[in-house]
């Protein structure tokens, strides 16, 4: 299965680095218009032709796997190997020229997280990592080395990230998102998959989201947890699919905890 594993982690740096390609394309530029979804969140010619793109890789290369997308759905599989991918993860970033947009490209075999990617096309920033390998990290075209987790201990030393203010609010959590600013001692939106990125390499303590949808989660655990640190949902299961996100170095992990647990409302 490590060969298996191997393969498809290559193949996922290269189809993220594709679809960030086609996506800077678009990016800061005049064509391409903005469209609202059911659930009136936006997306660009560029978000479909990047999953697109990536979808027609993962069909030619591995043809039996599953994929789950954010923009056409999911297409079973019967390999055990499920792709989980959002071609662009921070799209409200992406329409308002802000270059912390990400691709997001997971694998699972089963329900469990084998391999992951994290690119921030505007930045040439990567995190990729699969099970038992370790985490690692490029900027431009600097050769890969360790993605670790940052030492601090208590959100007071540390940088708390959340993508949507109002989101706490949305999941009458309100309160949650007021303790968490309290305990850190920086607080920002860097949102979105450039948060877990940040914790991944060291740079953030924590990074929680109070709404997520699958698309959104794809490559965080195997990620987070191959840097050395967690990513749970608010109860501290270790889960991409409860609609909630936690990513942390691991030695805060409790403390996060010890706020959300209460208001944790899985999907």
């Amino acid at each position: 299965m490590d060969q298996e594993i191997r393969r498809r982690l290559d193949c996922a740096v290269s189809i993220a680095r594709q679809a960030g390609t086609r996506t800077l394309e678009f990016f800061q530029s005049d064509r391409y218009e903005v469209q609202r979804k059911e659930d009136d969140s936006p997306v660009t010619q560029a978000d479909l032709q990047a999953e697109t793109l990536m979808r027609e890789a993962i069909r030619k290369a591995f043809p039996a796997d599953g994929i789950v997308g954010e923009e056409f759905g999911e297409q079973p599989g019967e390999s055990g190997y499920r792709w989980i991918l959002d071609p662009i993860d921070g799209t409200k970033s992406f329409i308002t020229g802000v270059p912390l947009y990400s691709v997001l490209v997971g694998v699972l075999h089963g329900d469990r997280s084998v391999a992951g990617v994290i690119l921030i096309p505007g930045l040439d920033e990567c995190v990729f990592a699969s099970r038992g390998q370790g985490a690692w990290w490029t900027q431009g075209a600097t050769e890969p080395r360790p993605a670790r987790v940052s030492n601090r201990a208590r959100l007071a030393e540390g940088t708390f990230l959340t993508s949507q203010v109002d989101s706490f609010a949305q999941k009458q959590a309100a309160e949650a998102f007021s303790r968490l600013q309290s305990a850190a001692s920086i607080t920002r939106t860097w949102g979105d998959g450039y948060g877990y990125l940040l914790v991944a390499t060291g740079r953030a303590e924590a990074m929680v989201d109070p709404l997520m949808n699958v698309w959104d989660a794809g490559p965080l655990s195997v990620v987070l947890e191959e840097a050395g640190g967690t990513f749970t949902d608010w109860r501290g299961e270790p889960t991409i699919h409860h609609g909630e996100g936690i990513g942390t170095n691991g030695r805060v992990l409790d403390e996060v905890l010890a706020i959300t647990a209460p208001f944790s409302k899985p999907a």
